[in-house]
């Protein structure tokens, strides 16, 4: 891999925070806007920031809501809806001193839009006041006494915008204060009331809309109603929580959400505008809420950060279980990704990535792969099918009524009955004790159903013969096709016969006599006549060659060698995006596709691509009113078109021998397919994206491992247990089948005890593979754990058996495998263990040679005898491993103080790194260095602002590597990130980075980032200590909208790159199949 990387994700962030509803298209639209932390449905707009604040307000005078958004990087925009979204205001609300809060930004809005307060940096609250015309005015400070701020919101129903304070003293008690904004003095007045000593738990205030004002705080044993006239309190059953959601517009119902994803109604019960007291109600479970917004009508939007986010509804009668909540939708989010593998789980050469995603209850693990999913609608067991065609009951029906599928010395008639099930017909016409070869529509509301024998032709009203070819004697058929009028079919000894169909005629047009076998066939019509094609496809025996005919003359126009020893088994005639092409299936998998010129035959623009290693069969069908081709072996693969160019995607199937569409009423839209003794009848994924399986745990997995060998996946887990009285946590380390992902051995650990590092490896002079499991006791009062063990483990009859632990001074924060040993991060250290065999033939580990001098060496990567080390904040190191001395020694280091989150070896001399302020970078080996002091240190060379906080990096790739591709070459490695983002980092050549460097640079003059927040300052690398401009890595996402933009855009782009708009389509093209 290389210093110049292309950051680009594969799978955008998932994990809800924000949400709000209100009406911002229009006033009479009611629309739901939800923050995903980074770059929403009935518009997606990318922020170029991660979002600290998200609320609607409507300033005086104004028929429809504006949006506020601040970032955590201190920009705020105001959005209002125009059909070009445009932004209102803008600003930078950052100030040069200032110790950013702990418990996070705070942004908050007058109800009465006088102005929006913000509070970012302890001790101060940042005032925005409105002019009477709802225009932004000149930003001020104001000191706020109180340091450890919970939460600040404003009453209602204050002449005086007031604020309302809840803050924890140095005691730790908690109290509220309120405040009123003096808007000319720029200071606060005292407020109308406060209130001291509450619940120790408190940390949310929500306050009332009129008539009743006032503010509930929300603690974690009780909740309480206070306002300057009353004081209401009540008790509730031990819970933190997470998110509020308003019901009523006057404030007297409440959604509350707790940590244990428990949806429970609070109700201020009131008499006119007086408050009589407070009810609870748990209304039922649904994900652990971040963000709870209520629609209309009961339904409501719960956003998630740790499960799936979810459109519920809200009954008034319980269901069986006893609750009031029925969720109508889940949105997939895989935040957040705590670790993840690559495996190629069905041995094909394609990367799946198998994440943990999720916490606590929502835990879940998730098998995301590039390709297309068939969603099984019904299946029939049937062994032996030798191919499969639909026929309509008459020529202007829409849809197909039966399913003509043929075996090896039958054929038989499927259709659906009244019920919509499958079942077995007659079509007397047809010869059903024979083989069929082929079938097919034609006009005239007639079917063509050719067999070894002849061709008959039969009534699709009556079902009878109408009229039949007959083989000469002698002579049987051994390849068929046929369109609505014409019929072309192969007999043994290079005969070639051409038919055409009439109403109740087959006539015998042309014959020729080829001086090889014929091997396959098609006149799938793609020219002007949709019943009748010019030109008829013959792919041939012996001399491995494919041919154009002229039809009905059957002259040869065109002879294509396809080189090497392998026979053509499937040719097709087809159209993309009204480009006519052949394709031409090999007998071991191959596939060639040429462009066709219609009118000359000639064949041009060649290309070769693997698809699997079986013959391929190939048949078109529709989905979504496009044509894409179905190629079925034994990696069935869609083939489609996008912009001018064939692309490949897998289906998620295993062996397909056979597929036909089949757009029945019943099933609209489906396929018929036939594999391992099974006809199923699915429908279609959209052609192209990540396909995402859900296995829902209960529990949290924090760590996972897959061992081909076993064909298990091992996973390091907590399930987090509520008892009456206290919460606990059990640690498990649970062995996974890797087919069924089925739970089949599980080893409980010790308690206190965690899992923290998992690895599948096998040792010198011994062949077994073992699983290395390494712990720690997190004991409540120490700091950092003085204690762990490291556990070894062999897979034997699907059962974990433990075979050595050796304990430890610490928590075991990484494993790897290193040259036959064992590569232990223990808190400071780095130790080398050894697998030895004892005298009674059992084994264990022994300490070889160490490395102290980290402050806590948390992730580990190793390369031959390198061992990269990345510190909690000490940036990233180098040690070397001298077989010599059996030590291991220091060799490099980066000096700047980055608090690392994740480290990969991309090559010999070049490690990515990430960091907790959400950037990435490399670092380079610097052997060539003059003096020690040089080569001892690691040098900066590649910066990126990522906005994701990196949990794992590792190295593979989510598509299939196509050897034709310019892609294929291109090393990749993928990261998984806090918020559900799956990206992928590749590595270009030098020549090819600075292209698209200069493509970015003219992307960012032309988009502009929503609410005017920059581009370029968003991707600038940024901590605590310095701001500096990206370099050595380009933003892929951005790159990738140039094929979304208008074609005048694409032509401004174009002069200014001084290349072609084709050349700029093709080459930003093939990276998006690098994801």
């Amino acid at each position: 891999m290389s210093v110049w990387n292309y950051v680009v994700t594969a799978h955008k962030p998932t994990n809800v925070t924000h949400s709000c509803v209100g009406n911002f298209t229009g006033t009479q639209e009611l629309n739901l806007i939800i923050a995903k932390c980074t770059p929403k449905p009935m518009l997606d707009v990318p922020i170029y920031g991660r979002i600290a604040t998200l609320e609607l307000f409507r300033p005086h005078g104004e028929a429809q809501d504006f949006l506020f958004i601040a970032t955590e990087r201190y920009k705020f925009c105001v959005l209002q809806w125009d059909a070009e979204n445009s932004e209102r205001a803008m600003g930078d609300v950052s100030d040069r001193i200032g110790r950013p809060t702990d418990n996070g930004q705070i942004g908050i809005i007058d109800p009465d839009c006088r102005l929006i307060g913000l509070h970012l940096y302890d001790g101060l609250f940042k005032v925005i006041p409105f002019d009477n015309k709802g225009q932004l005015k000149e930003a001020f400070n104001i000191r706020l006494e109180e340091l450890q701020v919970l939460d600040i919101k404003f009453l209602y129903g204050c002449s005086k915008p007031t604020i309302v304070v809840l803050y924890q003293d140095n005691k730790d008690a908690r109290h509220v204060k309120t405040y009123e904004v003096a808007l000319k003095d720029k200071d606060f007045v005292e407020g109308p009331w406060t209130q001291n000593n509450l619940d120790n738990g408190a940390d949310l205030l929500i306050p009332v809309p009129p008539p009743l004002c006032g503010v509930l705080i929300i603690g974690e044993e009780t909740i309480v109603y206070c306002s300057a006239s009353a004081f209401k309190a009540i008790p509730i059953r031990p819970s933190i929580t997470k998110a509020y959601g308003r019901v009523d517009a006057d404030g007297s119902r409440y959604l509350l959400g707790d940590h244990a994803g428990l949806l429970h109604l609070l109700v201020i019960t009131h008499e006119k505008e007086k408050v009589t007291g407070l009810k609870i109600e748990l209304l039922g479970e649904t994900s652990i809420a971040s963000t709870i917004s209520y629609l209309d009508n009961a339904f409501v939007y719960i956003g998630s950060s740790y499960g799936d986010s979810q459109l519920i509804k809200i009954h008034l009668q319980p269901d069986v279980k006893g609750s009031y909540v029925e969720v109508l939708e889940r949105y997939v989010n895989l935040g957040p990704i705590v670790d993840f593998c690559v495996v190629d789980l069905e041995r094909q050469g394609q990367g799946q990535v198998v994440t943990c995603s999720g916490a606590y209850k929502d835990g879940s693990l998730r098998i995301v792969r590039n390709g297309i999913g068939i969603n099984e609608q019904a299946s029939v067991e049937l062994q032996g099918i030798k191919g499969m065609w639909s026929l309509r009951s008459s020529t202007d029906d829409p849809h197909d009524t039966f399913l003509v599928v043929s075996f090896i010395s039958e054929t038989r008639i499927l259709a659906m009955n009244l019920e919509d099930e499958l079942e077995e017909t007659e079509i007397e016409g047809f010869c059903s004790q024979v083989q069929t070869l082929f079938c097919h529509d034609a006009v005239y509301d007639q079917l063509v159903q050719v067999t070894s024998s002849s061709v008959r032709l039969v009534s699709s009203t009556s079902r009878e013969l109408r009229n039949e070819w007959k083989a000469p004697s002698g002579f049987s058929v051994n390849v068929a096709t046929a369109n609505a009028t014409q019929v072309l079919l192969a007999t043994g000894g290079g005969h070639l016969v051409y038919l055409e169909i009439g109403d109740g005629t087959l006539t015998e047009v042309k014959h020729a006599q080829l001086e090889y076998d014929i091997s396959c066939l098609d006149i799938n019509p793609i020219g002007e006549n949709p019943n009748y094609s010019q030109l008829a496809a013959v792919g041939m025996w012996t001399d491995i060659s494919v041919r154009i005919f002229s039809l009905p003359e059957l002259n040869l126009i065109t002879k294509e060698h396809l080189g090497g020893e392998i026979i053509p088994r499937s040719v097709l005639l087809c159209s993309f995006e009204g480009i006519p092409y052949l394709l031409c299936a090999l007998g071991d998998g191959h596939l060639l596709n040429f462009l066709l010129n219609m009118s000359t035959g000639e064949l041009t623009d060649r290309k070769k691509v693997s698809l699997g290693t079986q013959p391929i069969t190939l048949r078109t069908f529709s989905s979504k009113n496009t044509t894409h081709v179905f190629a079925a072996s034994d990696r069935p693969t869609v083939i489609y078109s996008s912009n001018k160019k064939l692309l490949y995607s897998n289906v998620n199937l295993k062996e397909v021998s056979h597929m036909c569409p089949f757009n029945s009423a019943a099933f609209p839209d489906s396929l018929a397919i036939a594999k391992e003794g099974d006809l199923t009848i699915g429908t279609i994924d959209d052609i192209q994206k990540l396909h995402i399986r859900s296995i829902p745990l209960g529990e949290h997995a924090r760590r996972i491992c897959h061992q081909e060998q076993s064909r298990t996946f091992a996973i390091c887990s907590l399930k987090y247990n509520q008892s009456s009285t206290d919460e606990f946590e059990t640690h498990f380390i649970r062995l996974l089948d890797d087919q069924t992902f089925e739970f089949i051995s599980t080893y409980p650990l010790d308690t206190f005890e965690y899992g923290c590092s998992i690895l599948s490896c096998s040792f010198s002079d011994d062949s077994n593979v073992y699983y290395c499991v390494g712990t720690a006791y997190v004991l409540p009062e120490e700091n950092e754990p003085t204690k762990g063990r490291i556990l070894v483990f062999i897979v034997e009859d699907g059962k974990l058996q433990l075979i050595a632990e050796k304990e430890t001074k610490g928590a075991v924060y990484s494993l790897n495998a290193f040259n036959g040993k064992l590569l232990a991060a223990i808190n400071q250290k780095i130790q080398l263990y050894k697998w030895m065999l004892r005298d009674d033939g059992t084994r264990e580990l022994q300490s070889e040679s160490g490395h102290h001098g980290h402050i806590l060496a948390l992730y580990v990567q190793t390369r031959g005898d390198f061992i990269v080390v990345g510190d909690l904040m000490k940036s990233i190191s180098l040690l070397i491993y001298k077989h010599e001395e059996g030590a291991i020694e220091e060799r490099a280091r980066d000096y700047n103080a980055n608090w690392m989150s994740a480290v990969e070896i991309l090559d010999d001399d070049i490690y990515l790194g990430a960091e907790n302020n959400f950037n990435l970078f490399t670092v380079r080996k610097n052997s060539e260095g003059a003096t020690d002091e040089e080569r001892g240190r690691l040098e900066v060379v590649g910066e990126y602002h990522l906005g994701e906080f990196v949990n794992r990096f590792r190295h593979g790739s989510l598509v299939m590597r196509l050897p034709d591709s310019d892609v294929g070459q291109i090393p990749t490695v993928i990261f998984g990130t806090v918020n559900g983002v799956i990206g992928v980092i590749a590595s270009l050549p030098h020549d090819q980075y600075v292209f698209l460097e200069k493509l970015q640079a003219n992307l960012r003059k032309i988009i502009k980032g929503v609410g005017g927040l920059s581009h370029e300052q968003w991707r600038s690398f940024n901590n605590e200590k310095k701001t500096v401009d990206a370099k050595n890595f380009l933003d892929g996402d951005l790159i990738e909208t140039f094929l979304d933009l208008n074609r005048t855009r694409m032509d401004d782009i174009s002069k200014a790159m001084g290349v072609s708009v084709e050349e700029l389509c093709k080459r930003v093209e093939e990276l998006t199949r690098l994801h």
